[in-house]
């Protein structure tokens, strides 16, 4: 009986204890919420000055609209799907019986913009460079794109489709758009068509190393809008509207968007798809000589006066002995300060404003050696070292039903129709290297093969997709 009392007792207790604590914490927690409520309405006069900036501050991001900008260039950007042969996959019949299997198709997808109304499309070159078939999608419609040029050195790529009256984007001005300034990403990130992202422009002619290129341009708009995979290609816009850069690259180590992303600047880009449209090929003007950043490190290196009270130009390094640079009497350690009238600062600055010139074109060189300005006159040269604009040369041959044009590496294949490298499954855009363990470098070299040798043939070359394909067959 007193073991029930007990618990009795104690239970009753707890409950009465509980029930003390709850009321507590209650009026507790109405005294602090209180004391926050009459913080806040309350500011000291000594906090007006700063209470009336945070509220002036709010109303400006208020007051910022990103929609006439969305509005304007998302009905430019489209959607692009870039399809390659991923390989056979075998079934288990195929397997016990021997068949062939099927081949497999490997779809990437990105961005593009609507560059005229006569449907020619810029994207990234790494969007489409492994692509045996192109397609764009466009106003619920998907369209079979050529592919007009592509450009590795700075990550551009022109595509055409047959379609006309299409809402060409606006182009702007890359080079008076402001650090700082809000611009507004358009693209396809992760398959999710017309996204809208805002952010401002964190810097400009940023240099990151990403182009696999001899010649290489890298002068980036760096932005702080969300881009993501899917994104390259796609538009970076002001707030009017108008195109001010190319989305290409992100700096990411989880491969998403970590706030630093890059985008080519209108002003390179329009040059470059002009060039590819006129010609087939950019017409990259050379200059024959490395620039470095003029800091206190090069400076020290090349034997230069270290105690200067400003490091302004760039350095010249490396000087081609048959080259521009080298013909106009430039020589290393020299420290190049202008192109013409306008002022270069890093090596991404003087890459940018080379980029503006044609081969053929004369600019004066500002430039100081031994503590002394001089100015020069240099001669820009092609990639083959002369003055003339350089040509895309296709050659469309009967024997093997094929397309054929010299590229860096070989010879590279498209347009396959009916002929040898059907029979023999050649994939679109094949690169040949070598025939026979024997270099090709010219379309003639494999016109003259084929029309002449019969016997065991090796094929040696690449995919689009840079994977090594060698393939043997019999010529009779």
């Amino acid at each position: 009986m007193n073991l029930i009392k007990n618990i009795a007792v104690s239970f009753l207790a707890g409950l009465a204890g509980a029930f003390v604590f709850m009321e507590y914490q209650s009026v507790h927690q109405n005294k602090n919420q209180s004391e926050v409520v009459s913080v806040k309405d309350f500011q000291p006069a000594a906090n007006y000055q700063t209470m009336t900036s945070q509220s002036s501050n709010s109303n400006l991001a208020d007051n910022v609209d990103f929609s006439l900008a969305a509005s304007k260039a998302t009905p430019s950007v489209v959607y692009i799907n870039s399809i390659s042969q991923a390989g056979v996959s075998y079934s288990y019949w195929d397997l016990l019986f021997g068949g062939s299997g099927q081949q497999q198709q490997q779809v990437s997808s990105g961005s593009g913009l609507i560059f005229s109304s006569d449907g020619y499309i810029v994207t990234n070159n790494h969007v489409v460079e492994s692509a045996e078939k192109i397609q764009v999608l466009y106003n619920k419609k998907s369209f079979d794109a050529e592919l007009i040029g592509t450009d590795p050195s700075t990550d551009l790529a022109v595509l055409k489709i047959k379609e006309t009256n299409l809402p060409a984007i606006t182009l702007g001005n890359s080079k008076t758009l402001a650090v700082g300034e809000w611009v507004v990403a358009v693209g396809n990130p992760f398959s999710l068509s017309s996204t809208v992202t805002a952010g401002i422009v964190s810097a400009k002619g940023r240099r990151i190393n990403i182009v696999d290129d001899k010649f290489p341009i890298e002068s980036f708009i760096q932005t702080d809008a969300a881009i993501n995979p899917g994104n390259s290609g796609g538009a970076l816009v002001n707030k009017n509207g108008e195109l001010v850069g190319i989305n290409t690259a992100i700096l990411s180590r989880t491969g998403s968007y970590t706030g630093y992303a890059f985008a080519v600047p209108v002003d390179i880009a329009k040059k470059v798809v002009d060039d590819l449209i006129k010609y087939g090929v950019p017409q990259k003007a050379i200059f024959g000589g490395k620039a470095i950043e003029y800091d206190f490190q090069n400076a020290k290196k090349y034997d230069l006066d270290v105690n200067v009270k400003e490091f302004k130009g760039v350095l010249l390094g490396n000087v081609d002995r048959n080259g521009a640079a080298a013909k106009a009497g430039l020589e290393e350690g020299d420290v190049i300060t202008k192109i013409n009238s306008t002022e270069v600062n890093s090596e991404s600055g003087f890459e940018e404003e080379l980029s503006y010139h044609y081969p053929g074109d004369k600019i004066n060189i500002t430039y100081i050696r031994a503590g002394k300005p001089n100015t020069v006159e240099v001669t820009l040269l092609n990639k083959s070292g002369a003055t003339t604009v350089v040509k895309r040369k296709i050659v469309s041959d009967g024997t093997t039903g094929s397309n054929l044009e010299a590229v860096d590496y070989g010879v590279k294949v498209s347009k396959i129709r009916d002929g040898i490298f059907r029979s023999i499954g050649l994939p679109e855009n094949y690169t040949i290297t070598h025939i026979n363990r024997q270099r090709v470098k010219d379309p003639q070299d494999i016109i003259d093969f084929f029309s002449q040798y019969k016997g065991r043939v090796l094929l040696y070359g690449f995919t689009s997709g840079k994977q090594e394909l060698p393939l043997s067959f019999y010529l009779r």
